[in-house]
Formats: C-alpha cells, structure tokens, sequence
C-alpha cells in the first residue's frame, strides 16, 4: 500500500538520531545521502523558503532540515501526521494489523524515497515537487533507484496506491506489476479524499484475507465503502477504485 507522506510532522525532544543503516530498502541509501546533504545546504540559505516552495513562516520547519542527522528520529508511524494519518490511525492498531501495517505500507518521500511506519525517521519539511540545488528535480532523482526497489517489493502482489499526482511521479508501476496497479480515487474535495484514503488503509489492515487481485480488493472494501471499479485504459495504467466512506 503506497501513501503519501504529509506536509506537517511531528518530532521528539529526546532519542536517537537517524541510522540510514536501518532504514529499510538499504539500495537508496546513496539518493538518501544526496538528499539530505542538499537539503541542509538549501535550508540555510535566506532563500531557502522560496527554493522548497514553502512559506516564510515556516522557519522553524525549514531549520528543523538542517539537524537531520542530529535530531531525534522517532518511527515513521509518529512522524507522518494530518488528515490521512489520522484516519489512519495507525497507533490505536491492534498487534496483528501493527504487523500488516509495517510489512504492507510504504511512504514514498522526497528526502528518504521510501520508508516503512517502523523505520526511524527526523522530521523534515521537503517535497517531491522541488527541484533541489544540487540534486535536481527529486522525482528523476529518485525514479531509477524506487523502480527497482518497490517493483521487487511489490512482487506478485497487488499495488494499492493512495499517493497524490506528485508522489506517483517518482515511480509508476511498469511490466507485471502494472496489471496488480490500483490507484484509489476519491470523488471531492482534497480534505475528503485525504481522509478517506486513511480510511481504506487502515479497513484493508484488518482484512480476513490478503485481496490479491483487483476484483478481490473491491470486494474486501464493499462493506464499508461504496467502490466502483474500472479495468485500465490501455496496458501499463492502473486499474481505478472509486471509493466513498458511508
């Protein structure tokens, strides 16, 4: 399941720093450096506001980018807020769904690529839209590198996408794994669309059964959303799955 991370986070006064060595997916470990090298750079600036696409308000976000590997690095799971996550809610899961959760979810980020609710991670204020001196427009950056990543992650399995048009720019689902691709549509407004994304995750995580093909997912939402289903226009686009909480 890929989601998008979220324009606010939450920190930690205390705790440990960030350990690339346990993030999971280790392979973009060297796009990771990059980034956050650059970002602590551009975040210094006077410019810095303008360059992230931020407002000048936000000082202490923009600061908080350059302590990355100093500042305390709590789960990603606490890290993500807003809208999507707190319909997600993914610290009142009970233990089996808690293990979906880091075994299924994945983050597509601009400064880390992809992480899991388990890996630690800073808080940070960057997004997959910028072009970051130094590094370049971040979704090229991390095209290459999150294809072979998530294709191997993905497997045989079924790619339910929850991701804005921002984030599926860093990696669009090609070959095999684009016939399990499902993007979640969500008619309304963007509060609502958020909303009830985090709602659909958190409804699959307590499934009875793994969905393993689109059909099946439709199925596995039909109790509690109403879900309409449309095979892809041509091949290598998605499936799409309309769905609206009752």
């Amino acid at each position: 399941m890929l989601l998008p991370p979220s324009e606010s986070k939450a920190g930690r006064s205390r705790g440990k720093p960030l350990d690339l060595d346990t993030l999971s997916f280790a392979a973009l470990r060297p796009q990771r450096e990059a980034a956050i090298a650059a970002v602590a750079a551009v975040s210094a600036r006077e410019d810095a506001h303008a360059l992230l696409g931020v407002s000048p308000n936000l000082v202490e976000e923009v600061a908080r980018n350059t302590r990355l590997t100093t500042a305390p690095a709590p789960p990603a799971a606490d890290v993500y807020t807003g809208v999507l996550y707190d319909a997600l809610d993914l610290g009142d899961l009970a233990p089996g769904e808690r293990r979906r959760a880091n075994r299924w979810i994945v983050v597509v980020s601009a400064l880390f690529g992809a992480v899991r609710p388990s890996d630690r991670i800073p808080p940070y204020r960057l997004s997959m839209a910028v072009n970051l001196p130094g590094v370049g427009p971040l979704a090229s950056h991390w095209r290459e590198a999150l294809d072979q990543e998530l294709t191997a992650a993905a497997g045989s399995g079924l790619v339910v996408d929850c991701r804005s048009s921002t984030y599926t720019a860093a990696w669009t689902p090609s070959g095999p794994v684009a016939e399990q691709w499902v993007q979640v549509r969500v008619p309304g407004a963007t509060h609502m669309a958020k909303h009830t994304r985090g709602l659909v995750t958190r409804h699959l995580l307590g499934v009875d059964r793994e969905p393993r093909t689109p059909s099946a997912l439709a199925r596995a939402l039909e109790h509690a959303f109403d879900v309409g289903l449309t095979e892809p226009e041509r091949p290598g686009r998605p499936w799409v799955l309309d769905a609206t909480a009752r």
